[in-house]
């Protein structure tokens, strides 16, 4: 589709994952006289972050009081519940477990209930004999965290389904339509031709921080990428009951290998969060590049050799998680008496596109975002951002369009 430039959009946004969906259809309803254009690279809504997660709708209990995440999660799990609801989409009310294995984790496991106790999160103390009569694949060393709300969903349905009532709404999405660069202010050069614009929201994922860069903003942080994958029981032959997960180390990013009931009755094992070489790096060489080899090898030398928040330890262990057999033993800490051979073939792999702070080369653990009149910028939206999709959206469009309402 090509616009010539005597057209214009109010509101240009990049990225057809669910947070450039999410902030569309908020803008549109903020502004329903506003024109309103999403343009996404692939043929279809949700082929990266959004559709290839582990569509987990998390409980907002791992992040600590005064961050984005913790005050979006909780409103973000019941948000989307009720989007399913009313859509008659798949969901899977299943819960989750967290679980210690020694008396340090069980420690953490303190923080955690604090943690969810300021966020407004309804958790519950699971005894270890409790947990064995209700989830008895499950093993804690005194006891277990018990989260309700916790759930699974397919995030390929969904995000795709709020692209559709997006476009019910008014909000005009156009596939196949790269940004290609900033031709001028307020001018976008893409696939499509040279879009005028307003405003542009930039939620391209994987790629915001490059686009950011040509706006002036990332001046500090680079996105690295980190590759998720999960081995499967297709029909969870072993009698998973719920979502098992290890207690996380609070200092990175990452929840660890854990358990995760789908919607669709598979059992899965992971993630992984190997360092990637280049942003897409699904499989073997597609979509390779040199430039972006260059630059994420040059980034995780830097982090390997300084061993900076200790990245030479976790590349080496995320390495080794290659090896099925590896997988299976992490896993089976949490679950000593489930069988777990009936868990055989690896998932379709993801992406997370993990900002890095490149002044003190540690990563970004909460959701950052950069802007002026003229563009804003998503520029670390990674889990649980898809849960948190809906109040994030509200937040940006408070925080970030209230010029909107000038033009």
């Amino acid at each position: 589709m090509v616009f010539p430039m005597r057209e214009f959009c109010d509101i240009l946004i990049i990225g057809g994952g669910i947070i450039g969906i999410a902030i569309a259809r908020e803008v549109k309803k903020r502004f329903p006289e506003r024109s309103v254009l999403l343009i996404e690279k692939e043929s279809e809504p949700a082929r990266h972050s959004s559709g290839r997660n582990s569509g987990v709708l998390h409980a907002g209990f791992y992040y600590t009081a005064d961050s984005l995440k913790a005050r979006f999660t909780r409103e973000g799990n019941a948000a989307l519940r009720r989007f399913c609801e009313e859509e008659g989409l798949s969901i899977n009310p299943c819960g989750k477990v967290v679980v210690a294995t020694n008396e340090a984790e069980d420690r953490t496991l303190e923080t955690l209930m604090e943690r969810g106790r300021a966020n407004g999160v309804e958790l519950h103390w699971m005894r270890r004999e409790e947990l064995a009569e209700r989830h008895p694949e499950a093993m804690t060393w005194r006891r277990a965290l018990w989260s309700p709300t916790t759930a699974t969903v397919d995030p390929e349905e969904l995000t795709r389904r709020m692209a559709e009532k997006a476009r019910e709404e008014g909000v005009e999405i156009v596939t196949e339509c790269p940004w290609l660069g900033r031709a001028a202010p307020g001018v976008a050069r893409t696939g499509c031709g040279e879009i005028r614009h307003g405003h542009l929201i930039n939620a391209a994922g994987l790629y915001a921080d490059r686009i950011a860069r040509a706006y002036g903003f990332s001046r500090h942080y680079t996105i690295l990428p980190f590759k998720g994958i999960y081995l499967k029981d297709e029909s969870n032959r072993s009698g998973l009951s719920t979502n098992i997960y290890p207690v996380p180390n609070l200092a990175n990013p990452f929840l660890g290998v854990h358990y995760t009931l789908a919607v669709d009755g598979a059992a899965k094992i992971g993630p992984t969060a190997i360092p990637a070489f280049w942003r897409e790096n699904y499989r073997g060489l597609e979509h390779f590049s040199w430039r972006e080899l260059s630059e994420v090898l040059g980034w995780e030398a830097r982090l390997f050799f300084s061993n900076a928040f200790g990245f030479r330890a976790l590349a080496l262990e995320e390495m080794k998680k290659y090896r099925r057999s590896h997988l299976l033993g992490l896993a089976q800490k949490l679950t000593p008496g489930l069988e777990t051979s009936y868990y055989d073939h690896w998932s379709r792999p993801g992406i997370r596109a993990q900002l890095l702070d490149t002044r003190t080369l540690e990563l970004v653990q909460d959701f950052v975002v950069e802007g002026d009149d003229e563009s804003t910028h998503i520029l670390n939206a990674v889990s649980p951002a898809f849960t948190a999709s809906i109040p994030f959206a509200r937040w940006v469009v408070d925080r970030h369009l209230s010029m909107v309402d000038r033009r």
